[in-house]
């Protein structure tokens, strides 16, 4: 037995059963050492193991997040940014957009942290396990850490968080990604710094409903009332409140007190924007040092300009397009087929992502997943095929509908495509499209055809199940499949990755048959800071973090 095969054996001495099931596979070559390292995180094991199971295995770790770059930064200085403008009140309980959630993060924390490379980091969480059945999690809570008003960190403020963020009767957003999981009463304190969460079922990739990609889930203290947190901001992060206007901006300050590594920056500063154009206009203007999020659309001007470094990362956020299963005439499947095949797809990624995005398959499935199966054939244009369905189905000469959406970054001008495109084969789509605020304060679920963004997941668990489950709390598509439920649920059990990826293939080819939502591209997110700021780190869904942030 060589050396390396003895470090290995020794490593897997002390772990248990679904950590050695994740290990074979990493060293059975079923694993690439980023999958690896993904999914080693999410059942627990640290990065210095993983990175030493990874030597003893002839590689060498990489572990690194999308940043702004640039040499270390030195502390000091104001770094100032601009973000879309949050859509309500900052409560815990009830953010559901983007603005929302950045301002969160900006001083509250999570048990763990996807980073951009869609990795766990252990945050407020020190380390977690799960029993072999995948359906009790056990997360250990960092001892030593205190809330902005000194009050310490225990599993109560844990447990508390928890229970009201899964609480049914409760409006909790982030209910979308507990829907089916977990409930109050499977929240348990085990001891003052140990929680146990027991499952309704199985859930191999529990780990990231408990991390920044769950991002309503910042910790509480025990008994607090989120309704009060826009007053102040209470966290344990590395900056505190200094303050914050509705509709204008935000400030912080550092934490000194903090329980990590202290912030860089003395101060941070937040603009908010209703879009995008005047943040670009404030960034070449040295107005603001960082754009939050940028889109291709209209952001041309940032990929060309030598004094910004655009940050851009691979990522699962798309845009899905519901066609009302429940209403004539995409009650057929042959019709909403139809109008997926009008979609010239690779035209789109290059029109309106200049090839910053993905080609998407008309389900949940990104190619950004290890889950995926690839070998499941792309949906490619094909308008004879199309009015040949339209035909079988009995609107031989086309129909109209309406689709509503909102003007999100690119989203106008992909309706835009949508309705030409339709055009082609009969169908004629009028458009609503209208700002985010307008659109969510209706009931968004409700028309027939309905446009919404979805940020970036490092798994597809929510994207399975909340917009397509029989009972799906963002179920836009009313789209009611058994079998599609079943198998979702059987992905969402599935420990290892060659089962997700059995699992997801049937899903894949279900949904192309049923076709209840059209997934035409899962795109890049880009931000953007001035040349000489580096240390910026966006993620996936969007926070914008900046407490490594430093200006030359």
């Amino acid at each position: 037995m060589d050396e390396n095969q003895r470090r290995l054996d020794t490593i897997r001495g002390r772990r248990d059963e679904i950590e050695n099931h994740v290990i074979d596979e990493f060293v059975a070559g079923r694993l690439s050492r980023g999958d690896f390292l993904r999914r080693g995180a999410v059942v627990g094991l640290s990065l210095p193991m993983m990175a030493a199971i990874v030597a003893a295995c002839g590689g060498a770790n990489s572990s690194s997040s999308a940043s702004s770059g640039g040499a270390p930064g030195k502390p000091g200085g104001t770094i100032k940014a601009g973000i879309i403008t949050p859509s309500g009140a900052i409560d815990p309980v009830t953010v559901l957009d983007q603005g929302g959630l950045d301002m969160l993060a900006q001083t509250g924390e999570y048990l763990c942290l996807a980073n951009s490379k869609s990795q766990l980091v252990p945050v407020l969480a020190e380390s977690w396990s799960a029993n072999p059945a995948a359906n009790v999690w056990t997360f250990k809570i960092r001892q030593g850490v205190k809330f902005h008003n000194g009050q310490p960190l225990t599993a109560d403020d844990v447990v508390y968080t928890y229970k009201l963020q899964s609480d049914p009767k409760g409006k909790s957003n982030a209910l979308s990604a507990f829907n089916g999981i977990i409930v109050p009463s499977g929240v348990e304190k085990v001891d003052d710094f140990t929680v146990a969460f027991h499952l309704t079922a199985p859930d191999a990739n529990f780990p990231y409903v408990c991390s920044s990609e769950n991002y309503n889930m910042i910790i509480l203290p025990n008994n607090y009332d989120s309704s009060k947190w826009e007053g102040s901001f209470i966290g344990t992060g590395p900056f505190k409140l200094k303050s914050y206007t509705a509709k204008v901006g935000a400030s912080f300050v550092r934490n000194e007190a903090y329980w990590g590594k202290k912030a860089l920056p003395d101060a941070t500063e937040f603009t908010f924007y209703d879009a995008q154009q005047p943040q670009i206009l404030a960034l070449e203007a040295g107005t603001i040092d960082v754009v939050g999020q940028f889109s291709v659309q209209g952001g041309q001007a940032l990929l060309n300009n030598p004094k910004v470094t655009v940050i851009s990362v691979r990522s699962s956020a798309h845009r899905e397009l519901s066609m009302r299963n429940d209403q004539a005439p995409f009650t057929d499947p042959r019709v909403r087929q139809a109008v997926a095949l009008t979609l010239a797809r690779p035209d789109i990624v290059q029109g309106l992502f200049q090839g910053k995005a993905e080609l998407g398959n008309d389900s949940p499935f990104a190619p950004v997943f290890a889950s995926t199966d690839s070998s499941v054939p792309q949906r490619a244009q094909d308008l004879t095929k199309a009015k040949q369905l339209l035909q079988a189905a009995g609107h031989g000469s086309g129909f109209s509908t309406h689709l509503f959406t909102e003007t999100t970054q690119e989203m106008p001008a992909f309706a835009q495509i949508v309705k030409s495109s339709a055009a082609k084969i009969g169908v004629d789509i009028a458009l609503t499209i209208e700002s985010p605020d307008q659109y969510y304060s209706k009931d968004w679920l409700s028309g027939i055809m309905s446009m919404v963004d979805y940020g970036h997941r490092s798994v597809p668990n929510l994207f399975l199940q909340a917009p397509l489950q029989s009972k799906g709390t963002w179920n836009a598509a009313h789209f009611k499949n058994s079998q599609y439920d079943t198998l979702s649920a059987q992905y969402i059990a599935a420990l290892d990755l060659q089962s997700q990826r059995t699992v997801a293939g049937k899903i894949q080819n279900l949904l192309l048959e049923q076709t209840p939502v059209i997934y035409a591209y899962f795109y890049n997110y880009l931000a953007a800071s001035a040349s000489n700021v580096s240390g910026v780190e966006p993620t996936g869904i969007g926070h914008l973090f900046l407490f490594n942030a430093s200006k030359a």
